[in-house]
């Protein structure tokens, strides 16, 4: 896809991080910004103070809503009807950069087009939102500039994801808000090295600097550098592997990092395809519930351990410098994957220090072309960096789009993969704790954290609660399609009725024994964020 692909298939912000401050409106959309990017929020919160318009779209009542000009407490699973509506009143009501639109952009018209299957009073339905709300968000982005929009994985975890992000890109380029200071479309990252992953070529369908692995001429070009032959097909996303293993297509996996068990929807399904393995190797600093499955587990180094490279959510990429030594038996996770690769005999792999692999990675990915560690030494670089002279590029499109022209993309709405019945009639929701993280390996073994969170709660509404008997502190059990869990109760307001919400870091009350595996079908993303549940009184 021309124009935004680039940055919106690998995840990236447009623009920075200090940018923010200065945005005169920002769309915070499907983001608990506070909880999960605390940082980041304290730039959200500056712009605030700086009278910035902030629009939250959210269903929860997140802290940002305090500093919000306007909060949008739509149905979950309604985001492209919400997006799409306020583009269809922007450009109703004149207030669409038509010169941008149609000189800068291509589609236009088969956009403009499918915004007449968005009038108001549908929207109004599907969102649960008044029609004068709307037109006032849409009138307040439109001509509040510059406009800024952030969004999280309240955006990509629903089997629409893909055309939620796709969405937010045609109203960034409806108005202009794009190749700008201060504007973009900019997903914040939810680890410190995700960014840094998908540029390594941890994706199925690139190689490093996200060049397609279906490119005959980046084929040739890698073949030639690493002296193998390559296979010209995509490979297969995470939960696809899982799915594979459940059907004995996959015998053996190789997991980094990653505490699948736990993180993955379905864990009745996970359990399922990891016993299905032949063959499992897990490569993590502690033991995780994952691990406990592996046939071997290989000791890695922490960040404190190893030299690297970090690249953040802004496109920045930062040295990570050793402090002490590895304990034990650890080792840094290139050294580990080398060594694996040289006693199966292969060749090249015979690196004496990771700046070594940084050189051979910019030889072979312009966006990365310019980027070394004698650079990194005294600061970071933002990418694209093609050559040793260039500055970095903190924002991107501003000239032109990477690809020539931006593309609009027509939409449909479409619901969540899976709704509320008779049976199940509530929506589970999931994210994350201010006080943990993901699956909790690290910091569920802080002993002052616990202290402050020391188990998972169901959160509910007071109306909910009320209907169903139940009192906040007391034991529920909530069942799934797939599973059940129990774990006490937390009536609060800030989850909006006919739904609850769970944190996800605890493997005592799993959440994710909960979840629909559905998938995006363009991404293979989970809808994690909707899944149809029935909550009753534990016995216990």
């Amino acid at each position: 896809m021309a124009g935004l692909a680039t940055s919106f298939g690998s995840g990236a912000m447009t623009n920075s991080i200090g940018e923010m401050k200065d945005s005169a409106c920002i769309l915070l959309i499907g983001s608990n910004t506070t909880a999960a990017h605390p940082v980041i929020s304290l730039e959200l919160k500056k712009a605030a103070l700086r009278g910035a318009k902030i629009i939250v779209a959210n269903p929860m009542e997140i802290s940002m809503v305090r500093y919000s000009h306007m909060w949008l407490r739509h149905t979950i699973g309604s985001d492209v009807a919400l997006i799409n509506g306020m583009a269809r009143i922007i450009l109703e009501e004149g207030l669409a950069d038509m010169e941008f639109a149609t000189n800068c952009c291509e589609n236009f018209e088969a956009y403009r087009e499918s915004l007449k299957d968005f009038p108001l009073d549908f929207v109004s339905k599907v969102t649960g939102l008044p029609a004068e709300t709307i037109q006032e968000a849409a009138r307040l982005y439109a001509t509040t500039k510059p406009a800024s929009i952030i969004y999280t994985l309240g955006i990509t975890e629903h089997s629409h994801g893909t055309d939620n992000v796709m969405a937010l890109a045609n109203l960034s380029m409806l108005t202009h808000n794009i190749g700008l200071p201060s504007t973009g479309v900019n997903p914040l990252r939810g680890q410190n090295n995700v960014q840094g992953a998908c540029d390594m070529g941890c994706m199925p369908n690139t190689y490093h600097g996200y060049q397609s692995v279906a490119n005959p001429d980046i084929q040739a070009k890698f073949e030639k550098a690493w002296g193998v032959k390559l296979r010209p097909e995509p490979g297969i996303t995470l939960v696809e592997m899982f799915d594979a293993a459940c059907n004995n297509e996959l015998k053996a996996m190789y997991l980094i990092g990653e505490n699948s068990l736990l993180s993955e929807p379905d864990m009745h399904h996970m359990e399922k395809a990891l016993n299905g393995l032949e063959f499992l190797v897990v490569q993590d600093i502690f033991m995780t519930e994952t691990a406990r499955y592996a046939d071997v587990v290989l000791p890695a180094a922490s960040f404190a351990e190893k030299d690297g490279t970090f690249t953040n959510t802004e496109r920045r990429v930062q040295r990570v410098r050793q402090v002490i030594e590895p304990v034990g038996q650890a080792r840094a996770d290139w050294l580990i994957t080398c060594q694996i690769a040289q006693r199966m005999g292969a060749d090249g792999f015979n690196y004496a220090h990771p700046s070594e692999i940084m050189d051979e990675l910019a030889n072979l990915a312009p966006s990365y072309g310019g980027i070394s560690y004698r650079r990194l030494e005294s600061c970071g670089l933002q990418w694209p960096c093609p050559t040793q002279d260039h500055p970095g590029t903190p924002i991107l499109h501003m000239s032109r789009f990477s690809c020539g022209l931006g593309r609009f993309t027509p939409l449909k709405y479409r619901p969540p993969a899976e709704w509320t019945d008779e049976e199940y009639p509530y929506i589970l929701s999931t994210g994350r704790s201010l006080y943990h993280y993901h699956t909790g390996t690290m910091t569920r073994k802080i002993s002052g954290i616990n202290i402050i969170e020391p188990e998972d709660t169901t959160k509910i509404n007071p109306a909910d609660a009320e209907k169903l008997d139940i009192e906040d502190g007391q034991k529920v059990k909530v069942t799934s399609r797939r599973g059940e869990k129990v774990s006490r109760a937390k009536v609060t307001a800030k989850v909006p009725e006919g739904v609850v919400y769970m944190d996800f870091h605890f493997a005592e009350s799993p959440t994710n024994v909960l979840t629909s595996s559905a998938l995006d079908p363009i991404s293979k993303t989970p809808e994690l964020k909707v899944s149809a549940v029935k909550i009753e009184k534990a016995n216990n």
